[in-house]
């Protein structure tokens, strides 16, 4: 099946006015694959351009010493990956990897950057986006202290699906492990539960969920404080 690609298929591109000085930026956007597992920077190293996902998910990892890691926030087509370079940084102290393969947009770093010294409509949207982000990474900071793999485990899913156009995931156990800090038998364990309750099927890296609503009655409050508030703050975001 063909499928079409558009800037406007990220929430944040597609609220830019069209007639506005941001919307100049769109034939510098670049197109590109985000295979499953793709590095799309490190930490502690130069960031190079800023990411708009538009079928993909990226992860927030951060990663120990000793190569333990845990996520910490997602980023789909609700936002952009690389806020650093726009916030005076130009490197960050965590990883970004595509958790969900698909697509995106790449933006050079300097171009963000002076759409962003503008003042105008790009600056308020990234600045409330990343207001979003910030809830999202207390809020799994808090999920992850506070409550159980399965509540965390279903907040993962939503979260994940609210950023896609389908209910399927393709994601290793290994991958699923790191993304949220615990070993893989654990994970294993927690999906099985979710697959005996008619949640989710699960077959070998491929996570089909079959009944959202009984995810959503399982799931801890922390996915509904991160979703209300990203609606919040991005309630203008027209939805391509």
């Amino acid at each position: 099946m063909s499928f079409s690609h558009d800037p406007r298929q990220n929430y944040l591109l597609a609220a830019l006015p069209s007639d506005t000085h941001a919307a100049a930026l769109f034939p510098k956007l670049e197109l590109i694959a985000m295979p499953l597992g793709m590095s799309i920077y490190e930490s502690g190293r130069p960031i190079q351009h800023a990411y708009f996902p538009t079928t993909a998910i990226v992860s927030l990892l951060y990663e120990t010493e000793d190569g333990d890691s845990a996520e910490i926030a997602i980023v789909g087509n609700d936002g952009v990956v690389g806020i650093s370079l726009f916030l005076g940084g130009g490197t960050t102290c965590n990883r970004a990897v595509v958790q969900s393969a698909g697509y995106g947009y790449r933006l050079p770093c300097q171009t963000l950057k002076d759409e962003f010294s503008h003042d105008g409509p790009m600056q308020r949207l990234l600045l409330r986006y990343t207001q979003a982000l910030v809830t999202q990474m207390a809020q799994t900071a808090v999920c992850n202290r506070l409550h159980t793999l399965d509540q965390q485990f279903c907040r993962w899913l939503l979260l994940s699906l609210d950023r896609l156009s389908f209910n399927h995931l393709v994601m290793t156990q290994q991958l699923i492990a790191n993304m949220l800090g615990v070993r893989r038998e654990s994970v294993s364990v927690a999906a099985g539960k979710l697959h005996e309750a008619g949640l989710i099927d699960y077959r070998r890296g491929h996570i089909t969920v079959i009944n959202r609503p009984g995810l959503e009655a399982r799931v801890c409050e922390c996915y509904s404080v991160v979703k209300k508030e990203t609606d919040r703050l991005l309630s203008d975001i027209c939805i391509p």
